[in-house]
């Protein structure tokens, strides 16, 4: 059976025996016929509240905050769309741009080039959130379970605050999008360590798919509706990246509907656990590093036994990275045990841990290996994971170990596609 893994900006083709191989993939709606038509048909028959043009008041000055350049967000259509729709309402000099890089790197001014063209670059502000510049920062108080709140100056300081995303199942907040993108969208470097500490993380409705009673999401709502959101739009993608629907309005009412089409597109039930399974990081933009790919990681030990095998493929043409604490905080122990138990035993949260915390738990009870095409087998091995460059012949080695009778489940698009045991 050939199957072709979502790779960098590409597919990658691996050979697998078809009678101990199951394929789940997302069931995607069609495409919309015109991406942009569905975005401004969206805006104007939100899900509730009022309309964008009916939110804003000439002389207002508006924010908004999209994703940053590790997300597939289809900011071309969106970002222009919102502000046609803007047009004689609030003036071009009124609006900024907040990219909502959470505690990534802001991107660079060609990537934002790519992000959202030309025209939008040169009719408004677009500015990188910086989750480290103090004089950036704004004291909003304490929300949800004790959260300490610092939001973007810009953000804060605007009239009308519109958060944009797109929406699918996320290994620890449930889902992405909607109030994401106010925090840890647009917050401080402390209120992100908070809301991603090692209690938070290891709490079990922390996971693929739940937002009420994830102690994640919980808090992430409540900073959102303590500090105000006046408008937001999210998008559905498909598997190549394609707008499937769009939705608008109260941040609420709007974000619920969308995390129930992602659900019911993404979320694949399977009758028992596989002792291989391989999957992808759904292609880049996701799959541009090593911590991007722990989701990949996470999406296929949903459905691996214990002692079983997951097999990664992801492009990793920006490294670890080396920006952030990521690649640090793998290297300050020797075993994935004890990476996990020294996360678990701390009292500050370090940032990145957290993707070390999801990490190290996955391969406690598995081995993970990495096929890559910008990290070394050193560098790999520095991170307490196997290599490849060889999937098939990996997958048939891992199968022939396990049983005579061991199967294999292929996540072709990664943590799109959220497989999960009935």
């Amino acid at each position: 059976m050939l199957v072709e893994l979502a790779y960098g900006s590409g597919r990658l083709a691996v050979d697998l025996p078809g009678d101990r191989t199951t394929v789940i993939a997302p069931r995607h709606l069609p495409a919309a016929p015109d991406a942009r038509a569905a975005v401004v048909e969206a805006l104007r028959l939100p899900v509730a509240g009022p309309r964008l043009r009916d939110v804003v008041r000439p002389g207002q000055t508006v924010a908004i905050s999209i994703c940053d350049g590790t997300r597939p967000q289809p900011r071309r259509i969106v970002v222009p769309a919102l502000l046609e729709e803007l047009a004689g309402v609030a003036r071009p000099e009124d609006i900024v741009v907040l990219v909502a890089t959470g505690t990534h790197r802001g991107n660079t001014e060609a990537e934002l080039l790519e992000m959202l063209g030309r025209e939008v670059l040169e009719v408004v502000d677009v500015v990188n959130h910086d989750a480290e510049d103090a004089a950036g920062l704004v004291w909003m108080g304490r929300f949800g379970d004790g959260v300490p709140v610092w939001l973007n100056r810009r953000w804060v300081e605007a009239d009308v605050r519109v958060t944009t995303g797109y929406v699918e199942p996320h290994f620890f907040a449930g889902f992405s999008g909607g109030p994401k993108l106010a925090a840890p969208g647009l917050a401080g470097l402390e209120t992100t360590l908070v809301l991603h500490d090692a209690r938070r993380i290891a709490h079990p409705s922390a996971r693929w798919g739940i937002t009420v009673g994830n102690p994640v999401h919980d808090d992430i709502r409540a900073v959102a509706a303590g500090t105000g959101v006046d408008f937001a739009l999210d998008v559905v993608l498909d598997g190549e990246q394609r707008i499937v629907q769009a939705f608008s309005g109260e941040l609420f009412a709007m974000h619920r509907a969308a995390c129930e089409a992602s659900r019911l597109s993404a979320m694949r039930a399977v009758p028992a656990p596989f002792e291989v399974v391989v999957t992808s990081n759904a292609g880049f933009p996701l799959d541009q590093n090593l911590y991007q790919a722990v989701k990949g990681m996470s999406a296929a030990a949903q459905i691996v036994r214990d002692g079983g095998t997951i097999v990664c493929a992801a492009e990793c043409r920006d490294g670890f990275p080396d920006h952030g604490s990521y690649r640090g905080e793998l290297l300050r122990e020797p075993t994935p045990e004890r990476l996990a138990q020294s996360i678990e035993a701390r009292t500050a949260t370090q940032r990145d841990q957290w993707q070390v915390q999801v990490q190290a738990n996955i391969q406690r009870r598995v081995r993970v290996v990495m096929h890559t095409s910008h990290l070394s087998r050193a560098n790999l091995r520095d991170a307490h994971l196997d290599s490849t460059d060889d999937i098939e012949a990996t997958v048939l080695e891992a199968l022939d170990r396990a049983s005579p009778t061991a199967r294999v489940c292929v996540l072709p698009e990664g943590p799109i596609t959220i497989p999960y045991v009935a």
